[in-house]
Parts: C-alpha cells; structure tokens; sequence
C-alpha cells in the first residue's frame, strides 16, 4: 500500500468518526464513544487513536459543522436576487444539514459561529439588501433575522421529531413562516 492509499484510509476513517458522531451526538448528545466508534464501524481503540479525548472528537465536529455551515451558506447564492429570495435558499440549505442543526441546537459549544450570536458581513449585506429591495422589513436588523431563521429552524426540526411529519412539510412551514415574518407589512 502506498503512503497516499494509507492517508486516503485514514481520512476516509477519521471522516467516518466524525460523521457518526454528528449523527450520534445530534440524536443524543450524552452518547458514549463506544456509541460512536459503533456507528462509525470501527473500535473504540481506533477510534482513540484518532481522537484521545471526547474533548478532541468535540472540537473535530465543531470543525466539520463550521464547514458545512459555510458550503450551504455558499450554496445558497445569498449575494444573489433579492434579500427575501436569498434568505429562503438560506433556510432550505441549512433545512439540509438534517442532524447537524439538532446538534448545534443542544451543543452550542461546538464552535459553529454563526448560530452564537454575531451576523457575519454577507449575512449583514443580504438583510440589508432586502431592505432596500423591498422584500424585508426594514424595521427587522440582521441580527433579528438571524436569531429567527435559527428559532424556525429548531423549531422545525423538532416538529419533524415530535410529529413524523414529511421533511418536505415542514420545510414548507419552515419557509412559510421566514417568509411571513420577514415580509413588509402594510401601512
């Protein structure tokens, strides 16, 4: 085996740790690492030998949900049309990230910036694009935005847990309620 095919395997496992402890960690955030090594189909031995610590495993997820954040908000084209039509593509790519949310919901802490508080500057742009376009109150600062695309998405993936409802519904009740409240109002 050359030493290409050996750093290709070991980061094809190190990648399957870290999705398994996405999906683990989003369903159950108390999870063992054995339950994780389990889902990753690896042993709890190799699993410690590419993460020591819980704390590392931790901050390697942090590092992938930081990734993942940043290609859906690429994916979204939010530079693109109008403020209102950017920020729904915002909430369908995010929609997306199925248990990664539910993780970031219940573990703040794993690094993922853009759901802790601050808009980043594109974030910033989009909201105050739909200002001037006419498609988002003006009254409604980035930061409102923000906080209340996260809240519909928490809610949503939690309706879709307690429900069984489709994932298309409730994406469409996700997207109907942004809409909604980001609209200008009459008058």
């Amino acid at each position: 085996m050359t030493d290409q095919q050996v750093s290709g395997s070991r980061a094809r496992t190190r990648q399957a740790i870290v999705d398994a402890a996405i999906e683990v960690w989003g369903r159950n955030p108390a999870a063992s690492l054995g339950d994780i090594a389990a889902a990753a189909d690896v042993g709890r031995t190799t699993l410690h030998r590419y993460f020591a610590e819980r704390a590392d495993l931790f901050g390697a997820v942090g590092a992938e949900a930081g990734a993942r954040l940043d290609r859906a908000t690429a994916q979204a084209r939010i530079a693109e049309g109008t403020g209102a039509s950017a920020v729904r593509r915002l909430c369908q790519e995010y929609f997306d990230l199925g248990t990664l949310l539910s993780l970031i919901f219940t573990e703040p802490e794993t690094g993922a910036g853009s759901i802790d508080g601050g808009c980043d500057p594109d974030f910033v742009a989009m909201v105050e694009r739909g200002h001037r376009d006419g498609t988002i109150d003006p009254e409604l600062p980035a930061g409102w935005v923000q906080s209340l695309i996260w809240s519909q998405l928490y809610a949503g993936w939690a309706y879709l847990a307690e429900t069984g409802a489709s994932r298309h519904e409730v994406l469409r009740l996700i997207l109907r309620t942004v809409d909604g409240a980001i609209a200008v109002k009459p008058g």
